[in-house]
């Protein structure tokens, strides 16, 4: 395939959507292709920087008489810019609300171009905005209007054709992770600033939503530090950490549970830790489990959404229903209990990692689906 100019329109926060759209453009372009993100700021957790990668900024009008700052309209007007001074192939947006609706926007703008719409849904853009019946008919709308659209997993495909009822191909292409950053190597120096050595080391990693259960997560702990020397890693920030600290000093906690707030090396502290937990109420995919496998570290999750196609159930980690604390709180005791098991467990889900989620994989995945509307 001859090199491609493609703009890619994500949000640029420490979601998952941001952090693979963001990652699939540096990969891109490292492959030769000319990629340019277009968004209001630049991705948290761009991997690289690339002569071929470049980022065009979204400024919004803040005029009096808008309530609220017509972000879809100046991202649309950006993405008709960037087309023109670039030529681009193709856009492929990462979210079907507001960038999908922008790109066919802008597509139409563009008619003696013709730029074809790739759309990624990555999850709450369908089972959470999406499904709104404000935005029903728009985002029904702009899935049959795109000309290919991608889901990250069987279980949000299967979700989105069930809820929108649309007749059209949706192509399962998962996440992906870097198994040369996210490795089973262990800093043992960072890690003994965390934790003595017959510790072991639990770690969360998210946005600190409801949807997360945090508070499931401090409950689990606590019944596995009645047992053992423990530790717990709570990486991330949102409206539910207030809570959970106030939660863990409850429970007495303060001294085992560290807040770390938003971090950028995400693979450095999966380095440091053995066992993720992850007992969301819903995941479209998972891809913190990913990494945590990835990282040869064993997790500890629900069994909803696209999680099972992560995590094998006894063999990658534990698979427990939404909200059974007890449950998840003996798979953790039964991991610290036995190193083997752990290490067991992480080889496991490195092999499957590097095996099904490689970026090779993956890559060509994508490839093919811009090959097909070009």
């Amino acid at each position: 395939m001859k090199p491609l100019h493609i703009g890619i329109s994500c949000y640029p926060t420490f979601g998952g959507s941001g952090v693979v759209a963001s990652s699939l453009g540096a990969e891109l372009a490292q492959r030769g292709h000319n990629v340019h993100i277009i968004s209001y700021a630049p991705p948290v957790r761009l991997a690289s920087y690339h002569p071929n990668l470049h980022f065009h900024k979204v400024e919004v009008t803040d005029y009096p008489l808008f309530e609220y700052p017509p972000y879809s309209l100046s991202l649309a007007s950006r993405l008709v810019e960037v087309a023109r001074s670039e030529k681009l192939d193709l856009f492929h947006v990462h979210y079907a609300i507001p960038h999908a609706v922008s790109a066919y926007l802008a597509q139409e703008m563009l008619r003696e171009q013709r730029i074809p719409l790739v759309t990624t849904l990555h999850g709450t853009d369908i089972t959470l905005v999406g499904n709104a019946p404000s935005f029903m008919p728009i985002t029904r709308f702009i899935l049959e209007k795109s000309d290919a659209v991608t889901a990250v997993s069987q279980y949000l495909k299967d979700e989105t054709l069930k809820v929108f009822g649309v007749n059209r191909e949706i192509t399962v292409v998962p996440n992906f992770v870097r198994t040369d950053i996210f490795n089973c190597a262990r800093t043992e120096s960072r890690r003994n600033t965390w934790a003595k050595s017959d510790e072991t080391i639990f770690v969360h990693i998210s946005n600190f939503r409801p949807v997360k259960r945090i508070h499931d997560i401090i409950e689990i702990f606590s019944r596995v530090r009645v047992k053992y020397p423990v530790k717990l890693l709570m990486v991330g920030d949102g409206p539910d950490r207030a809570k959970a600290e106030r939660q863990a000093e409850e429970l007495g906690l303060q001294n085992d549970v560290y807040f770390l707030g938003m971090q950028l090396d995400v693979a450095e502290i999966l380095s440091i830790a053995d066992v993720l937990l992850q007992p969301s109420e819903t995941e479209s995919f998972g891809l913190t489990a990913l990494e945590a496998s990835a990282s040869c570290m064993p997790v500890i999750c629900s069994d909803v959404g696209g999680l099972p196609e992560v995590i094998v159930q006894g063999e990658t980690g534990f698979l427990l229903p939404v909200g059974d604390v007890e449950g998840m709180a003996q798979a953790a005791l039964r991991l610290v209990a036995d190193p083997a098991l752990r290490r067991k467990m992480g080889k496991a889900g490195r092999e499957r990692a590097s095996a099904l989620f490689n970026v090779e994989r993956i890559l060509q995945m994508y490839l093919q689906v811009y090959q097909s509307v070009l």
